[in-house]
């Protein structure tokens, strides 16, 4: 739908004969543009439901069965996002019975409040953000700051999955949030937690210090979202086990342009407008973000020499397992 002819290009050299048939998008976004404005390139649709969404992923994986795990997006400077936004996947996926979605929470959520809303809305999960805790910077918020023990407590009790994103400049190496995805996957095991981005691993050396505290938790999970450095998949594959990898697209985010690099201890992200696409051999036109990350993984899948069953794992059978999906 946005894919231009480098896309097109990109997708039949590096991708065509590699993404399986069935793709379960774990990490997806889902808006209505008067609470978030998201602005696609090149993108006019006012709100981006289910329609939009099928239509979008045409650019990356077309003629394949796909199904998803859509997130509401909400802003921390417009609280008056959550509720819509909640609603809104909840109306996007009464259709849709292959697809899923979550519940935008707070860390000031009434954990019964949350319970009773879930329900009522047909929800299956949480998700959080770092945005709305209360202390500054919140990307050095730890991890209760805006994923409170309470709300993982509900989502124990009823046998949801909490997406989670977490902040800290190491990622999944900082000893606090190792601290807190232990303590929570122990003693909460009937919640399913899924973090986000291959654990942030944009600074996959993070991945390789962090995850070997991180075996043997059955019901820790990590989707791929927009992560293009392949080796941060590779060590959630080679440390913890492919079944345990979900891919997930990342809209919006994936159909922008570039990608990100990990440098020294952190990483950066190359979009566009970036100035660094007219260096040295000439022009380069970058692709989308979502066709990068899908080359990354296939890296990773190539490098740990996993049979084409494992792939189909890591695209719709590990997704479609937890998620109770048929």
């Amino acid at each position: 739908m946005l894919a231009q002819e480098q896309d097109r290009i990109f997708y039949e050299r590096e991708l065509a004969s590699f993404i399986p048939d069935r793709v379960f998008d774990a990490h997806t976004h889902l808006w209505i543009n008067k609470f978030v404005p998201f602005n696609i390139p090149g993108y006019s649709a006012d709100d981006v439901g289910y329609e939009q969404y099928m239509a979008l992923m045409e650019d990356l994986h077309p003629g394949r069965r796909v199904a998803a795990l859509f997130i509401p997006f909400a802003e921390a400077e417009n609280p008056d996002s959550i509720a819509p936004g909640n609603e809104w996947v909840s109306r996007q996926i009464a259709d849709a019975p292959d697809c899923r979605a979550s519940f935008f929470i707070t860390p000031r959520d009434d954990p019964e409040w949350v319970r009773q809303e879930v329900r009522r809305l047909g929800l299956h999960g949480l998700k959080c953000y770092h945005t709305f805790a209360d202390v500054s910077p919140t990307w050095d918020a730890q991890i209760p700051d805006f994923l409170p023990e309470s709300l993982v407590k509900v989502a124990d009790e009823e046998g949801w999955f909490i997406t989670l994103h977490m902040v800290r400049a190491r990622a999944v190496a900082d000893p606090e949030n190792i601290h807190w995805i232990q303590h929570y996957c122990r003693s909460y095991p009937n919640m399913n937690l899924i973090l986000a981005h291959s654990a942030r691993g944009f600074q996959p050396a993070h991945n390789l210090e962090g995850l070997p505290k991180l075996i043997g938790f059955d019901n820790l999970y990590f989707d791929t979202s927009a992560n293009c450095e392949p080796i941060a998949h590779q060590a959630i594959i080679r440390i913890i086990g492919h079944d345990k990898l979900l891919y997930g697209s990342d809209l919006p985010v994936c159909h922008e342009r570039g990608r990100h690099l990990s440098a020294a201890d952190s990483f950066l992200w190359l979009y566009h407008d970036t100035p660094v696409w007219g260096e040295k051999q000439g022009k380069i036109d970058p692709v989308l973000i979502g066709l990068e990350h899908l080359r990354s993984i296939k890296w990773a899948c190539w490098s740990e020499q996993l049979s084409d069953s494992q792939v189909e794992d890591i695209f719709w059978n590990n997704a479609a397992r937890m998620l109770g999906v048929t």
